[in-house]
């Protein structure tokens, strides 16, 4: 049994470069191999297109693999975090691999041919969320350990306080969202189902064999277009007469189909004037709002009408409401690129930020926080209420919201996968068994996005079964996130009550606004609690409470129990991992937090140990366990200003201390003995090793890349320690 370690993209890619060789050297002393596994973007696009390159670049399909090994018990897989694709990501990839010499093909926004139609199929295959409905073949159970909330409240981020004279605002749609409009079915006996769409041109079959399970939860629902963008006219005006910033908050990552679209209405209906006025010029340019604001002002700069479009553009920014910027220096705002504000961890960043974001000054200011669909918006309005009550959160005094999410067989996973749709022309969506049955079905209008979804039984139970589990180990109180008023989660609540009432429980459910409300309570009061989740709640409260807790949400404990009896360790979230890549090109300084990936490895071992009865795995866990401690403790967690500790100093301290515990443990003699003489070189060699990286800070590097780094370079760049390298060397020698 090996442990599998991802290599992904960005911030934590780099990191790897600098953690991996330690932690393959200390679990070498064990006997346990650490392999990896490339699920890069970049990869994961090279590896669509084998037939199009030379034989020296082909790449296995490592994502397909993880996929079988994930279903084999005895799994055990460390996660780092993945870029989830956006169009324009995708696109710099393409270009860069390209100009590496990849002869992959562009991507074909809209398909004029078959051929077109077959590559646009396979990068639909990396865009978005493609990893985790892939690998979480488990629910998830996400926690803050101990010894960091411990540190967290000793160390608090710095709270920017709440006014209760705050005018920001989270506004949704009271009609015609998603939901509004869902409707749900249970399904009584195993089938197939297909779905369809019924227009003026008759009959369309966009999905088949779909596989359909007993007990399973099906349901679908759409958003309307023309109510989407009367929202988003009616929030626009409320803004500007209330002097609130606009900002939208969307999942253009996860949600690859649908909020792009919903994201390039908003883009459409801001800026009505440009479209119109350009209408038969922007058609030339080939600009699709989806793509953001950004894409427009680059395909501009090689049109004749230039300066018009530029002036009407600046004309607007001026007379509308004020947008809510992503870098105010650079003028990159909230409606640049979809992907550049990812709701999840904008919206708890903003809440934490005296609920305020930023203007064209580069000022802090109340805003208008538009998440269209009421479905889960209602948590941030509820975080919004409190602080409204209650007044400012203080990090020294908070308890806990872990939580234990369903996500296991792609449960919930809409938004991202191929039973999304967008109406072409007023007609039908139908969903239909074989026998021809309707299962369910909409009216629709032109441009309405539909989407479809399902929630297999046995991840259902699983799922309910594990928060039964964590309420009973913890102790705490434990909420089912459910909205009665929601059909699949009517159905879903039933499954709750019963099986609750199987195990003899009494756990209570209520709707997200009321659940978070009452979480807020109880953590005020320094109580810890659990939130028991579907998978986008999941998503959306592994950030909102560890960064209202934390600070951020990169130090969480994230387990993946599989349902065949392996296990997933996840490391945490990428946040601004685009910003960090770029602080190191310019200063060498990269300020990524690892403590993801130190709680990961952590309890990796101690899965190990459990599974192969290895004590010294075992000794390993309880030592690496120690050495978090010792490394929280001195906090040595990387600064955010150059020429200071960063990311790869983080990693040697906690090499150090890995040692030091070994050292002083006395469970396996072999490894205290091998591990009392390296304790002393490290001690010895501190001050050194310490110069030797912080002296290669302050100038500009080369990655080789962004999306497809230079192995050689980034080596050079995150190891730049010859005397700590060889003490690494010295440990896998053994």
């Amino acid at each position: 049994m090996n442990i599998t370690y991802t290599l992904t993209d960005e911030s934590p890619a780099l990191a790897t470069y600098s953690f991996l060789p330690i932690a393959k050297a200390f679990l070498k002393t064990a006997g346990i191999t650490i392999t990896t596994s490339d699920i890069s973007l970049s990869a994961r696009v090279i590896a669509q297109f084998k037939e199009n390159l030379q034989p020296n670049q082909h790449i296995e399909d490592e994502l397909a693999l993880l996929g079988e090994l994930v279903n084999k018990p005895d799994a055990n897989l460390i996660k780092t975090p993945n870029i989830s694709a956006s169009i324009p990501q995708l696109k710099a990839t393409i270009k860069e691999l390209q100009a590496k010499g990849y002869a992959i093909p562009n991507f074909p926004d809209e398909p004029k041919n078959a051929e077109e139609k077959a590559i646009k199929e396979k990068y639909q295959k990396v865009l978005g969320s493609a990893v985790n409905p892939v690998l979480r073949q488990g629910n998830s159970d996400r926690r803050c350990t101990k010894a960091v909330k411990e540190y967290a409240k000793k160390n608090p981020y710095k709270v920017t306080p709440f006014s209760k004279d705050s005018k920001t605002r989270v506004s949704y749609m009271q009609d015609g969202d998603f939901f509004s409009n869902e409707k749900a079915i249970l399904i009584p006996n195993p089938t197939t189902a297909k779905i369809e769409f019924i227009g003026s041109n008759g009959v369309e079959l966009l999905k088949e064999n779909i596989k359909l399970e007993s007990n399973e939860i099906l349901d679908a629902t759409f958003i309307s277009a023309r109510a989407l963008e009367e929202f988003y006219a009616e929030q626009i005006a409320i803004s500007k007469k209330e002097g609130l910033l606009l900002s939208l908050h969307l999942k253009a990552t996860m949600m690859k189909v649908s909020d792009p679209v919903i994201f390039g209405y908003a883009v459409k209906v801001y800026f009505k004037e440009l479209f119109e006025n350009f209408k038969d010029e922007f058609e030339k340019l080939g600009i699709n709002p989806n793509n953001g604001i950004s894409e427009l002002l680059s395909k501009a700069e090689s049109s004749p009408l230039k300066d018009k479009i530029l002036q009407k553009y600046q004309e607007i920014l001026s007379k509308s409401a004020s947008l809510s910027m992503v870098n105010s220096n650079k003028g990159i705002t909230n409606l640049h690129i979809p992907s550049d504000v990812i709701v999840d961890a904008s919206m708890p960043a903003m809440l934490k930020n005296g609920a305020k974001l930023w203007n064209k000054e580069g000022k802090e200011q109340d805003t208008n926080a538009l998440i269209p669909d009421k479905t889960y918006a209602t948590i941030y309005e509820a975080v919004l209420e409190d602080l409204h009550q209650n007044g400012t959160l203080n990090p020294r005094t908070l308890g806990s919201v872990s939580n234990v999410g369903l996500m296991a067989k792609k449960a919930q996973e809409y938004g991202s996968h191929d039973k999304t749709f967008i109406a072409k022309e007023s007609g039908i969506f139908r969903i239909s068994d074989e026998k021809g049955n309707t299962l369910l079905e909409h009216k629709v209008e032109k441009g309405d996005i539909y989407r479809a979804n399902q929630a297999k039984y046995e991840a259902v139970l699983n799922w309910i079964d594990l928060g039964i589990q964590r309420a009973d180990i913890t102790g705490n109180k434990a909420i089912f996130w459910l909205d009665s008023k929601r059909p699949s989660n009517k159905i879903m609540s039933d499954l709750v009550q019963s099986r609750l009432k199987e195990k003899g429980k009494n756990i209570d459910i209520l709707a997200p606004k009321e659940a978070c409300l009452k979480s807020l309570e109880l953590i005020r009061a320094g109580k810890d609690c659990i939130s028991i989740t579907g998978n986008v709640l999941r998503d959306y409260l592994t950030d909102l409470f560890p960064i209202l807790e934390l600070g951020t949400s990169a130090k969480m404990l994230s387990i993946v129990p599989m349902l065949k009896g392996g296990a997933m360790f996840e490391t945490g979230a990428g946040g601004s991992a685009p910003k960090q890549v770029e602080q190191l090109v310019e200063e060498n300084h990269l300020r990524w937090d690892s403590l993801g990936e130190f709680l990961a490895l952590q309890a990796s071992l101690e899965f190990y140990a459990q599974k192969n009865n290895n004590n010294q795995a075992k000794v390993l866990a309880q030592s690496l366990d120690c050495a978090i401690g010792e490394w929280l403790n001195n906090n040595k967690a990387p600064s955010r200003k150059a020429r200071e500790d960063d990311n790869r100093t983080s990693h040697f301290y906690l090499a150090m201390y890995f040692a030091k515990a070994l050292s002083l443990q006395n469970e396996d003699s072999t490894l205290k003995t091998h591990f009392t003489n390296i304790a002393q070189e490290f001690k010895e060699n501190e001050e050194k090793i310490h110069q030797e990286y912080l002296k290669t800070q302050g100038v500009k590097v080369d990655l080789g890349g962004y999306y497809k780094f230079d192995d050689e370079k980034c080596h050079k760049i995150m190891c730049p320690s010859a005397t700590f390298n060889a003490i690494i060397d010295k440990i896998s020698r053994g």
